[in-house]
């Protein structure tokens, strides 16, 4: 059940009045941000505005589809739950039969003229939908982690297709909205501890399934140092951009290790050690708090969500988010291995830029529908979520 259709706002003023201002503010700072980043991480070459023409292009489709995402009432999409799944597992296996093959993986669709789109980027916001729907369908409580086998089979299917690819770090990015989301609608953090560890004792078989330039990522990150020119050499030349920024920058557009190649992909995985050398730290930090105020509002948005679903979404997009910012900072720095995870609104790349634009319109959509006298989960009011309140203290809704 998802309860009666929900008054959608009419007039522009009031449109307006009810979206989420900061958050929408926090995703305009951050696309504008990214486009400058791709134009500065990649204007040294023949063609100084063939990445950032790209990526506008991209953001202009982007936000003409989030229009629609934000004019239709979100649970709709709930109602469809079903045929999304579908459709979803088709479209990861058509990549692996007429999917474009880049740099050892095959992630790609190519569309002619119009250029080429991954779809397990969308994919993404498929997962979010449809495991909300799920939860939302079986509300538990959840007394033992057999209870919560038919949600790791949800996503089992698809992490297969996307491991085929291979594609190991979006394999992760659905990893973390699991998690995320099955904390939200009520598992025991023991039973998901229990899954973690299973997960862990099935390391030495996955290494025997990954490609050897994976192997090589990984390896690279435990020891930089034994291949230098090799594996290593992207950990240490991103550190390397990141150190030589020092505390203002050394100016934007006069980045030379981003620039001049020094930091493979500069301008994709490793953008943000173009942030840290040309923007230095002030900069860099001044990044990481527009990530954080679009976070906080996410978990806002969370937090007054009129309904079971949309709450349990909003948190899957909030753990997205926030997965992808950790890794790819910490990839940066070299805290975390190589996993091609790019940072959300500022790498080079279409489907990933589209995929949080779309993602950022879902969440609009939730918190513009919330109810004003709180949180109330029409679904399943005996299981409502856990949610995280933002005046100072974190409060668990027990079942």
């Amino acid at each position: 059940m998802t309860g009666p259709p929900l008054p959608s706002p009419t007039g522009p003023g009031r449109f307006f009045r009810q979206l989420d201002l900061p958050l929408l503010g926090a995703t305009l700072a951050l696309t504008g941000f990214g486009l400058i980043m791709v134009y500065s991480s990649t204007h040294v070459s023949a063609h100084p505005f063939l990445y950032v023409r790209s990526q506008a292009l991209h953001l202009a489709v982007g936000v003409a589809v989030a229009g629609f995402l934000l004019a239709v009432d979100y649970r709709n999409f709930a109602s469809g739950a079903r045929a999304l799944y579908v459709a979803n597992l088709l479209l990861l296996a058509a990549v692996l039969v007429v999917g474009r093959t880049s740099l050892g993986a095959q992630r790609w669709i190519a569309l002619g003229p119009l250029g080429q789109f991954q779809p397990s980027e969308l994919a993404k916001i498929v997962i979010v939908i449809t495991l909300a729907k799920h939860l939302t369908d079986r509300p538990g409580p959840y007394r033992s982690v057999w209870e919560l086998m038919p949600f790791l089979g949800h996503i089992a299917l698809p992490i297969l297709l996307i491991f085929k690819q291979p594609d190991l770090g979006t394999a992760l990015v659905y990893g973390a909205i699991f998690v995320g989301m099955l904390y939200a609608g009520g598992a025991r953090q023991r039973d998901l501890a229990v899954i973690g560890a299973g997960g862990l004792l099935l390391v030495p078989a996955l290494w025997h399934v990954l490609k050897e330039y994976q192997r090589r990522r990984l390896l690279a990150f435990l020891h930089p140092s034994l291949d230098p020119l090799g594996a290593g050499y992207g950990i240490i030349q991103s550190k390397i951009a990141v150190g030589s920024g020092l505390l203002w920058g050394k100016g934007l557009f006069a980045g030379t290790q981003g620039v001049l190649r020094f930091v493979p992909e500069h301008h994709t995985d490793f953008i943000f050690s173009v942030v840290g050398e040309e923007l230095g730290f002030v900069g860099s930090v001044a990044l990481l708090g527009l990530f954080l105020l679009w976070l906080v509002r996410g978990v806002r948005v969370a937090t007054v969500a009129r309904d079971r679903f949309g709450a349990l979404a909003a948190v899957g997009i909030v753990s997205m988010v926030a997965f992808h910012v950790f890794v790819n900072v910490g990839m940066t720095v070299g805290m975390m291995p190589i996993t091609g995870i790019p940072l959300p609104f500022i790498s080079y790349g279409g489907s990933a830029l589209m995929t949080m634009v779309w993602a950022t319109a879902l969440l609009l959509n939730i918190g513009m529908r919330y109810q004003k006298a709180g949180i109330e989960f029409d679904a399943s009011p005996a299981v409502p979520v856990r949610v995280i309140r933002l005046r100072g203290r974190s409060e668990r809704l027990e079942e």
